[in-house]
């Protein structure tokens, strides 16, 4: 699924156990960063995987600080993406069962 906006997603009926969200570090309307404080905020649970073409030792350290699972410089390799989404995916199925 494919969102315009942070708040679009956030407001999604989307099943958190099977989730996991690829965002922007730059986005309209706001950060990618601030996307792990907002989901903890509404009591949800989904890993974030951030992108950027504009990386920084602080964009990093902010990245590993919120609690994202994958930080990603563009162009995304993507076979490296879907690695990382397939594990955080596996990661979260076998956490439940």
């Amino acid at each position: 699924m494919t969102f315009s906006s942070a708040e679009q997603f956030i407001n999604a009926d989307v099943d958190d156990r099977r989730a996991c969200v690829i965002a922007d570090v730059l986005m309209i309307g706001g950060s990618g960063f601030e996307l792990p404080e907002l989901l903890s905020s509404r009591g949800r649970n989904i890993p974030v995987i951030l992108m950027t073409a504009h990386d920084s030792d602080l964009a990093r350290e902010q990245a590993r600080q919120l609690g994202a699972v994958g930080y990603f410089l563009k162009p995304v390799d993507d076979q490296a993406l879907i690695d990382s989404i397939r594990w955080v995916l596996s990661k979260g199925r076998s956490k439940k069962q």
